[in-house]
């Protein structure tokens, strides 16, 4: 396998250990709650810390992307993760699943800082485009692997600390892969001063696109986080939604690159946003069967946001270089972050309400998710407002 393949594969493998520790966290979430006597909140500031630690080696690996080097970001990734997924398996509690959450964060954090720059770097137009997508399949996809490994694991009570030793596996490959290869180096127009990075991110457009991405990002990983406790008394598998949800993100993504060819980005951001406002509209009102519909239109709805808001900055406001790619993608994590335990808060305060209407079981917890998820449609609704005047604007551009 040459250099540049298993540059690229390594990448994809870094991205499955994001995922795994994504869809895992998410389908041991209840059984943390009951081992630990954890509230929907601390659940929520759990979770949280996930989203926090993304953004902050984000924006330091944007800062220190060509001094550092992206072999060095990717060693540092290696080294969180592995602390993160040994602590949080001995975490105790509370704080330390805090804490071990926080470091498997930082990780991430530091493979999107790393890789997304560094595949702008190897290729150029179309191709950038296309493998900016498929290096983001990874992420729906190896949600897939990850959320039916936690069901098979969670049906045959293996544990959720078994579970959490499962996300070592892609960690190990990925730093076999990176290990001893040659990375490439920046285009000359990535390799701008820190304050020129700046100059071309204190224009409206790029502060346009931060707004927008904090919106796609809860838009997207809101609902997913919160499937198991959200879902599990809809009448469909709640691993098995997420599973299809990722799966379909997966295929979507594959094909991204054509879709932007044809639509550009600024097109395909807004059917996205239409997509997936229908898509959470009908998890918010159907239950059984057709809560799996509701399922493909919010996967072919968020499919195409995260690979093409990076796409965006990388095409269009090519100055802001590796800093303005970790920005944009730090500002999707953290607006995640800071929803979190608000999302948390509305399930805690739907079921107080619901409660003291009379219901109780698995209609208590139907009612106070479906209520939650009818709050969540603010998210796309929106966007769908702001990308229409973005498609506007890119017109507006072109003919000037």
């Amino acid at each position: 396998m040459n250099n540049d393949k298993r540059l690229f594969y390594g990448s994809c493998f870094a991205l499955i250990t994001t995922a795994f520790s994504f869809s895992i966290r998410a389908g041991i979430l209840p059984q943390l709650g009951e081992a630990f006597q954890l509230s929907g909140q601390q659940l929520g500031f759990i979770n949280s810390m996930w989203f926090l630690g993304f953004p902050i080696s984000m924006v330091l690996g944007g800062l220190f992307y060509h001094q550092l080097g992206p072999k060095r970001i990717m060693q540092f990734a290696f080294l969180t993760h592995t602390l993160g997924i040994i602590l949080t398996i001995f975490s105790g509690g509370y704080t330390g699943l805090l804490i071990s959450t926080l470091l498997i964060g930082i990780g991430n954090g530091c493979t999107e800082a790393a890789c997304n720059p560094m595949i702008a770097d190897a290729y150029e137009g179309k191709t950038m485009n296309t493998l900016l997508n498929r290096f983001h399949m990874w992420f729906p996809g190896g949600i897939v692997v990850g959320s039916l490994v936690s069901k098979f694991m969670t049906d045959f009570d293996l544990g959720w600390q078994a579970q959490i030793w499962i996300i070592m596996i892609p960690t190990l490959i990925y730093f076999y892969l990176f290990y001893g290869q040659t990375f490439p180096k920046p285009k000359l127009e990535a390799i701008s001063s820190i304050g020129e990075n700046f100059k071309a991110m204190a224009t409206p457009l790029y502060i346009f696109m931060l707004v927008c991405m904090a919106f796609t990002a809860i838009s997207e990983f809101g609902p997913q986080q919160w499937t198991s406790l959200i879902l599990s008394s809809s009448g469909a598998q709640p691993m098995v939604i997420l599973a299809l949800v990722t799966g379909l993100m997966a295929v979507g993504r594959y094909f991204g690159g054509d879709m932007v060819h044809k639509y550009d980005q600024t097109g395909v951001l807004l059917g996205s946003a239409v997509l997936t406002a229908i898509g959470i509209f009908l998890f918010s009102t159907q239950t059984g069967g057709m809560t799996y519909v509701a399922a493909v239109f919010f996967a072919l709805g968020v499919c195409y946001f995260w690979p093409n808001m990076i796409g965006f900055v990388a095409e269009k406001i090519p100055l802001s270089g590796a800093l303005g790619m970790s920005i944009i993608g730090a500002m999707g994590m953290f607006s995640t972050s800071i929803f979190q335990p608000i999302i948390g808060g509305w399930i805690d305060s739907s079921s107080t309400r619901m409660e003291a209407q009379g219901l109780s079981g698995n209609a208590l917890e139907l009612a106070s998710g479906q209520e939650t998820l009818t709050t969540m449609i603010t998210f796309p609704a929106i966007l769908i407002v702001l990308f229409t005047l973005l498609l506007f604007w890119q017109k507006k551009s072109k003919t000037a």
